[in-house]
């Protein structure tokens, strides 16, 4: 499968993800959330593969939604269907499904911005690598959204209703060291050994025991899905669909 927006690297049985849009600081429109959905998925049956790395090519992992094309365009278009509407209300959440849902181990190698979107895809990963001056953000509160994508449980997952809460209300920003405090990454790092970091570990996991690597991922996700039991992330898109309809929302994407 070829792609546009993104590019694969392999590397003995790693895969490196890179979101391919640097001049955009990999801001997600619907083709880089479509290719990211299609990829983890068809990673499925890459059964060489044991570790894929998720990281952005240019100054930064991911500066969250474009907002010149924002990858729910389709949801206010005068030719869009109400179902065509609501497939792309929930492109954000299908991407980072994919990516959770994936068999082998993944990394998210973190730079430069991780915001909104781009926070949210790094919570479909397994281990979170930042280097220093990361600046980790969910703004969609001041953009007039919710946040959806189905981050809010992943995000009280991670660390716990209170933080949750405070990030997504206040929409302060956390730097990397704070990140790693709240337990939103695993490591903190100099830039200069990001990515020898990453693929130190990547190696490490890589040469575990295979079968006790994948079924010890499969106990984790399902003590998270018991965990969130009552989960109605579905809804997710529905919210997003309303309130981009709003004035302040229209404001934030004049797209």
């Amino acid at each position: 499968m070829s792609y546009t927006r993104l590019e694969l690297e392999q590397r003995g049985p790693v895969v490196w993800v890179w979101l391919q849009r640097p001049e955009r600081r990999n801001a997600l429109d619907a083709a880089t959330l479509e290719e990211v959905a299609a990829c983890f998925a068809s990673l499925q049956t890459r059964f060489e593969t044991r570790v894929v790395v998720l990281g952005g090519r240019g100054p930064s992992f991911c500066a969250g939604a474009d907002r010149k094309d924002p990858p729910g365009a389709r949801m206010g278009a005068d030719d869009a269907t109400a179902r065509e509407r609501r497939y792309a209300s929930q492109l954000g959440r299908r991407a980072l499904e994919a990516i959770e849902a994936l068999d082998a181990v993944t990394i998210a190698r973190l730079h430069g911005h991780a915001v909104g979107g781009g926070f949210a895809l790094a919570l479909g990963c397994d281990f979170r690598v930042a280097a220093e001056g990361t600046v980790f953000s969910v703004p969609e509160v001041d953009l007039g959204l919710p946040l959806t994508w189905g981050a809010v449980p992943r995000l009280v997952r991670d660390v716990g209703a209170l933080r949750a809460r405070e990030l997504i209300l206040l929409c302060d920003r956390l730097d990397a060291a704070d990140a790693l405090g709240w337990g939103l990454v695993n490591r903190v790092v100099p830039m200069e050994r990001l990515d020898a970091t990453v693929a130190e570990l990547a190696e490490r996991l890589a040469a575990k025991p295979e079968i006790a690597v994948h079924m010890t991922k499969t106990q984790l996700r399902a003590y998270a899905a018991a965990a969130a039991l009552g989960d109605v992330t579905e809804s997710d898109g529905d919210l997003l669909f309303a309130a981009s309809r709003t004035a302040a929302a229209r404001k934030s994407f004049p797209g």
